[in-house]
């Protein structure tokens, strides 16, 4: 190891007593050499004075009286020099005090240090790596015997010759020396020294250690640019290479042959000046440590992995693609494999990168900031797939505060929170289903739904498991989609998962992200669609996420007034800030391309619409033209949708909206009477029907006579949006009762009820949905912890051929609704839609017809009593020759009273119901009757 000058600090193993010794040792040195020069200066002087004394008088004898003022005059002015004389000589002898001085002192270090190194380090090796270091600056001069002593006045220069050679058992010539100098005419050589000292004075080399405000930032979390300041930077003199490395004991620079030892400047930092011309390729750190030593890249030597117009979409509110922007993403980055962490945090005074791969300890790992859009940005070398990480932040006090990543793809499963780095190696097997799932819009296409809770609709399946069970289930029973309660990952079970945490991120609970991915493959190839709850109206306030997530209001609004969710004490976005809504648009995005979704169905909108959306007067802040809507929400809803359509065909998007908002489905680009354009979902759930029907069934047949409208007022308003009929988890939870439940009389009247219902709204206009476990009419409520009673249909028991028979006409309801235009070609469309008898009040009756778009009818009759009404009589079209039964849901296949009509009906010539022809029939108790033309 070279010695440190005292110039560039003192040796951390030297003790004090050793320092003061070795000050006295060479103060004391000094002196001697000082005290016999002063006694040479003065015999010199005393002889020439001698010499003088002769000279002197014989001139005075033979002078003239006249001169001798003269003679004095002289005498005065040959003193005043000799005094000048005098005193440039104790100039130039404290000069060379001072220099002798310090080279001794310097010796004494190179001696200790020496002897400290020598017997570690093997002397061949070391040897070469001096003369490569040396050759590149001496050229291969040796250096006069004075030259060491004239080193010493060069302070900076002994950094460089410290890690330069800190192998070398002894030097010929310091790194940065110049070659010797001939002292110019008059000059002696005592004085040649001093010369070069000034020289070397005037332009020192750089200094290297960090200094005092640089380290109190890192050391503090709050450096907004620690890459400009560590890792290796050129210049004047050589590279500076800086480290900072807490609980290290000592660094060294690997590059080749070249090992440099950097100097500890104290509290982890480390830093040296080596001689070279350029910053080293593929330089890395030899890291010592307390029991190991570690060989790593330099974090700090790369480039930033974010362009300029990542950073200005960003900044923006316009990067759709951003979750390839943000988060951890594995890559290969100038030719080195390794992790890019980048995270959104504009309040931040500094962020660190902690996890398992530096033992959750931040403080070695810290950030930059790219620009001004608040983004901060850190490749990390050697980690991948399987590390966890978060995010420590330091707010704007001081405090500091550990969080989850945001973007995460890949999430801990609950309780634990930390991010893991993930990458996607799924090979797709869907690729018919996505060229043909564009080729009908949804609102023109069959569309039944079964919902799902995966986690508990099959308990302790991972999504891989219950991609073998759930596909061939769902095809089975016809449904053309599933649709799932939200999969993105929330720490609450009980959540069901409408209180999201990791919005980029499957739940861990049942599999990694490919495992979902998987899952949503088998589906695909079986021809099931996939659609997804989706909540970007709100989230949860757990300290490790989203809420105040860099010290201050983020992701929600600053105004507590606006924050607050008052229903589920969550907090809801702030739409009005455009990288916010920016992360929620590329979210939909990111789960319709990566994950192959077919449609979101998002939740609360209505939430989202009004700002006094279950709020009291003086609890809300009015718009800027003084209403009670968001705009705010508005723009985002309609940026949302307008992007998710434009950038993947076929598929759909639809709202849970309960209110009466003009233009949900409406175009964006349309206004309504409103004034505002239409906010572009392609469909919405009908929550007035859902809520009306119910009430209407929940209804002794007697006294349905007065609740009558509630069953056909939904006809008033079918066409102002495109309609899905929900029958959503919603309804049976929460004390509300399972559908079957629901239902009045006994268990025959209740399953009667039920079946009757189902071909009912099978038939109605609009899309359909039906949660899991109503196809089978459990009877119990459902719970995420057990999810449905399947065992209701197990033979051994008694009554599982009455679960069965619901079960059965589901799948029957389904095979004919996908086989018959009439029931969804016309959704939208009044034309497709007409009463045959929507006022019989008293005969609890609906009849209508529905039509496709080439007039072909299905005639749906619905005796909501319970009495067999026979040769009921109906208006038919007269350009039907006959009509036949397709679904009877009295079927005793289905567990009813078996009251059909297997052969034909023929209308007969008399008008009825405002029609030319008319038939009769035997209407089923409690039942729903289906019939085409024969």
């Amino acid at each position: 190891m070279t010695p440190r000058t005292p110039s560039s600090g003192s040796d951390p193993k030297q003790t004090a007593e050793d320092r003061s010794a070795q000050d006295r040792s060479a103060q004391e040195t000094a002196a001697k050499q000082t005290v016999p020069r002063q006694a040479t200066a003065k015999k010199a002087a005393a002889k020439k004075t001698a010499a003088k004394t002769p000279a002197q008088k014989a001139v005075a004898k033979k002078a003239v009286a006249k001169k001798a003022a003269a003679e004095r005059a002289v005498v005065k002015k040959a003193a005043a020099e000799t005094t000048v004389v005098k005193k440039a000589v104790a100039k130039k002898a404290a000069v060379e005090r001072a220099v002798a001085k310090k080279a001794a002192a310097e010796t004494a270090v190179v001696k200790k240090a020496v002897a400290k190194k020598a017997a570690a380090k093997q002397v061949s090796a070391e040897t070469a790596i001096v003369k490569k270091a040396v050759a590149k600056k001496a050229a291969a001069k040796k250096a006069p015997a004075k030259a060491p002593a004239k080193s010493t006045a060069k302070a900076p220069a002994t950094t460089v010759a410290k890690a330069a050679v800190k192998k070398a058992p002894a030097r010929k010539a310091p790194a940065r020396k110049a070659p010797a100098k001939k002292a110019p005419a008059g000059q002696t050589a005592a004085e040649a020294p001093a010369a070069a000292e000034v020289a070397a004075a005037a332009v020192p080399a750089p200094p290297v250690a960090l200094d005092a405000a640089d380290r109190e930032r890192l050391l503090s979390g709050t450096h907004h640019d620690p890459h400009s300041v560590l890792g290796a930077h050129a210049v004047p003199g050589g590279v500076a290479f800086r480290a900072f490395r807490p609980y290290a004991r000592s660094v060294t620079v690997v590059c080749g042959e070249l090992r440099a030892e950097l100097r500890h400047d104290g509290q982890g930092c480390f830093s040296a000046l080596l001689p070279l011309q350029a910053v080293p390729d593929g330089y890395r750190l030899l890291v010592a440590y307390e029991e190991t030593v570690v060989e790593t890249e330099d974090v700090y030597r790369f480039l930033p992995t974010l362009g300029e117009l990542d950073l200005h979409l960003i900044g923006e509110g316009r990067h759709e693609e951003l979750w390839r922007a943000l988060g951890a993403e594995p890559m290969t980055h100038q030719g080195v494999t390794g992790t890019r962490f980048t995270v959104w945090a504009p309040n931040a005074r500094g962020v660190r990168l902690a996890g398992t791969f530096n033992y959750w300890d931040g403080a070695a790992y810290p950030m930059r900031s790219l620009g001004g859009c608040g983004v901060w940005e850190l490749f990390v070398p050697g980690i991948g797939e399987g590390e966890l990480y978060k995010f420590e932040i330091t707010r704007q006090d001081g405090s500091r505060t550990l969080r989850a990543d945001p973007m995460a793809r890949r999430t801990e499963i609950p309780p634990n929170t930390s991010s893991i780095i993930h990458a996607s190696h799924h090979e797709w097997g869907d690729a018919q289903w996505l060229a043909r799932r564009a080729e009908r819009p949804a609102h023109e296409a069959p569309f039944s739904v079964y919902e799902v809770h995966l986690p508990s609709w099959r308990p302790g399946l991972t999504y891989r498991e219950l991609a073998e069970q759930l596909p061939a289930y769902v095809k089975d029973l016809g449904f053309t989609h599933v649709e799932l309660m939200p999969v993105a990952e929330h720490p609450f079970g009980g959540s069901w998962g409408y209180q999201v945490t990791g919005f980029y991120a499957p739940t861990s609970r049942l599999g990694t992200p490919d495992d979902f991915k998987y899952l949503v493959d088998k589906l695909h190839q079986a021809g099931i669609g996939v659609l997804m709850d989706w909540v970007p109206a709100h989230f949860p306030r757990d300290d490790w996420a989203l809420a105040e997530f860099d010290g201050r209001p983020l992701y929600e609004p600053a105004d507590p007034r606006r924050a607050a969710h008052p229903d589920w004490g969550t907090l809801e976005f702030d739409f009005g800030r455009r990288e916010v809504r920016n992360f929620l648009v590329a979210n939909a995005v990111y789960w319709c391309e990566e994950f192959h979704i077919d449609g979101l169905r998002v939740d609360a909108v209505a939430s989202m619409l009004y700002l006094d959306y279950s709020r009291e007067p003086g609890q809300w802040v009015p718009n800027e033209h003084g209403g009670r809507e968001n705009l705010d929400a508005v723009a985002f809803l309609q940026e949302m949708n307008a992007t998710v359509y434009r950038r993947v065909p076929g598929v759909v998007t639809i709202a849970e909206e309960s209110t009466a908002w003009d233009g949900v489905t409406r175009a964006t680009h349309h206004k309504g009477p409103s004034g505002f354009g239409g906010l572009g979902f392609g469909l919405k759930w009908n929550m007035g029907w859902m809520h009306d029907s119910l009430e209407y069934m929940s209804k002794e047949p007697v006294h349905r006579r007065y609740h009558h409208h509630d069953m056909t007022f939904s006809m008033v308003y079918a066409y102002s949006e495109n309609y899905v009929l929900p029958i959503s988890h919603d309804e049976v939870v929460h004390g509300k009762r399972s559908l079957v439940s629901k239902m009045p009389g006994d268990w025959w009247q209740q399953r009667a009820n039920h079946r009757a219902y189902l071909g009912f709204m099978w038939a109605h206009p609009g899309k359909q949905l039906l949660f899991m476990g109503q196809e089978f009419a459990q009877g119990a409520e459902w719970s995420e912890e057990h999810g449905p009673d399947w065992w209701l249909l197990d033979p051994a028991y008694g009554a599982a051929a009455d679960h069965r028979g619901v079960r059965d006409l589901v799948r029957d309801l389904n095979a004919v609704y996908r086989a018959t235009p009439a029931l969804w070609e016309r959704d939208v469309h009044p034309d497709g839609f007409q009463w045959i008898v929507g006022d019989a009040a008293d005969d609890n009756v609906l009849a209508f017809l529905r039509l496709d778009a080439e007039g072909a009818p299905l005639l749906s009759v619905s005796n909501f009593s319970p009495v067999v009404r026979h040769d009921y009589r109906l208006g038919v079209p007269d350009d039907i020759p006959a009509w036949h039964e397709v679904v009877n849901t009295d079927a005793a296949r289905y567990g009813g009273s078996d009251v059909t009509r297997p052969d034909p009906v023929k209308p007969e010539a008399q008008g009825w119901h405002g029609r030319p022809a008319s038939i009769r029939l035997t209407l089923p108790p409690l039942a729903t009757v289906w019939l085409r033309p024969a």
